[in-house]
């Protein structure tokens, strides 16, 4: 189930960058690239190719990232654009992987709708 709708815009900002160097495609659990070996995930929803770690600067949304809410890739990319995440920002692989390489930790970000 996608969380609620959010008050657009709100600001947050890059606290970690995970990935770096991952194939495309490569899945995470629990922040941890998967090996070909490894199990896949108790999930579909799978977090792929970067992981960009959330940080909340507003008041009502201080807490992101004890949430876990990412920008990450997705094996769904053809739902992108359509609330489908658990609120997380989910991207294409190659999106995420040319936004990865154009931030830094600590950039800001504001999430328009």
């Amino acid at each position: 189930m996608p969380e609620p709708k959010s008050t657009f815009p709100f600001a947050i900002s890059v606290s970690e960058k995970i990935g770096d160097n991952a194939a495309p495609g490569t899945i995470f659990k629990a922040r941890v690239a998967l090996g070909p070996a490894d199990p896949l995930p108790d999930t579909e929803d799978f977090i792929t190719s970067r992981i960009l770690w959330l940080d909340g600067l507003d008041e009502h949304n201080a807490n992101t990232r004890d949430r876990f809410i990412y920008i990450h890739g997705t094996k769904h990319e053809d739902e992108i654009g359509t609330p489908a995440s658990h609120g997380c920002i989910r991207m294409r692989n190659a999106d995420v992987i040319e936004l990865f390489a154009l931030v830094d930790e600590t950039t800001q970000v504001v999430i328009r709708e």
